[in-house]
C-alpha cells in the first residue's frame, strides 16, 4: 500500500473499506498486527519522542484519525484519501465479524466500562463473540496477556490511550494469540455509551475536536499539541517547496 509521510509518520493511503479489508486479510495471518490509529495529537507525540516514532512506523496499518491529518496531507501535497478515524474502523469491522468466526477481547477503560461495551456490542451484534474484558487499571501486564491468551482471541480493541497502548501492543506483540491488535484510544466509553460522539453536522465540518473539548475542557492540555503540529507542518511545507525548487 501507498505511504504518506506526516512528519515521520507513515500513514497508509487507504480508504475505509480499504482499511477494513486490510484487517480482515491480517486476520488470516499467523502472525499478531498491530493497528494504529493516529491523530495531530499523537503524531506530534512521535515528533516529540523518537521511541514513539519508532513504535507507530511499527504497525502493519497506520490510519488517519482526525481531520488535522488530513489538511496535512493536503497541505504537504501527500493527500490521504479520506479520514479513517479509530471508533469507525472497529465499528464497520464489528459487522464483518459478527458471524463468531472471529473472537474479540475488549481491553482498557475504568473497572465496568469494557463489560457495559460488550453489553451493547451484543445487543447490536447478538452472534458476535465477544470472548473477555478487562479495564486499563493494571499493573501486572503478564497477567493481561495470560488473560487474552486464555480467551483464545483473535482480535483485541486495545483502549489505554496514547503512547500506552501502542507501546503495550509493541511490547506484546510476540506474546498473545489474537492475529490483531487495535490501538483504539477513548472508544472504550463511546461503545459503554458513556462519551457521546459528535453531531454528524460538527463532524461534516471537521470540529469534531471541538465538540470533545467542549464535552471534556480536561482535554485542553492534550489538545495544545495540535497549534504545534499544525506549526510544524507549515515547516515542512516550507521545506518540501523549496527542496522543489533547488
Amino acid at each position: 500500500m501507498e505511504k504518506v509521510d506526516i512528519l515521520g509518520v507513515k500513514f497508509d493511503n487507504v480508504t475505509m473499506d480499504e482499511a477494513i479489508m486490510e484487517v480482515l486479510r491480517l486476520l488470516k495471518n499467523n502472525e499478531t498486527d498491530m493497528v494504529v490509529t493516529p491523530n495531530p495529537e499523537i503524531v506530534q507525540l512521535c515528533v516529540d519522542d523518537p521511541a514513539v516514532m519508532d513504535v507507530i512506523n511499527s504497525a502493519s496499518l497506520t490510519v488517519a484519525d482526525g481531520i488535522g491529518v488530513i489538511y496535512a496531507a493536503r497541505m504537504l501535497g501527500t493527500p490521504l484519501k479520506e479520514k479513517v478515524p479509530g471508533f469507525d474502523l472497529a465499528s464497520n469491522l464489528l459487522r464483518y465479524i459478527e458471524t463468531g468466526e472471529y473472537r474479540l477481547f475488549l481491553l482498557g477503560a475504568a473497572p465496568g466500562v469494557a463489560e457495559k461495551a460488550a453489553e451493547n456490542i451484543k445487543a447490536k451484534y447478538p452472534r458476535i463473540d465477544i470472548c473477555g474484558t478487562n479495564d486499563g487499571y493494571f499493573s501486572d501486564e503478564e497477567r493481561i496477556v495470560n488473560k487474552i491468551n486464555e480467551c483464545e482471541a483473535d482480535i483485541c480493541f486495545v483502549c489505554l490511550g496514547a503512547p500506552k497502548q501502542e507501546i503495550f501492543i509493541k511490547r506484546h506483540i510476540k506474546d498473545t494469540c489474537a492475529k490483531v491488535m487495535i490501538g483504539l484510544g477513548g472508544s472504550m466509553d463511546v461503545f459503554a455509551g458513556n462519551v457521546k460522539r459528535a453531531p454528524a453536522w460538527m463532524t461534516r465540518m471537521g470540529l469534531e475536536w471541538l465538540y470533545r473539548l467542549l464535552s471534556n475542557p480536561k482535554r485542553m492540555g492534550r489538545m495544545m499539541k495540535i497549534p504545534v503540529f499544525l506549526s510544524n507542518v507549515k515547516k515542512e511545507q516550507k521545506k518540501r517547496s523549496l527542496e522543489k525548487v533547488g
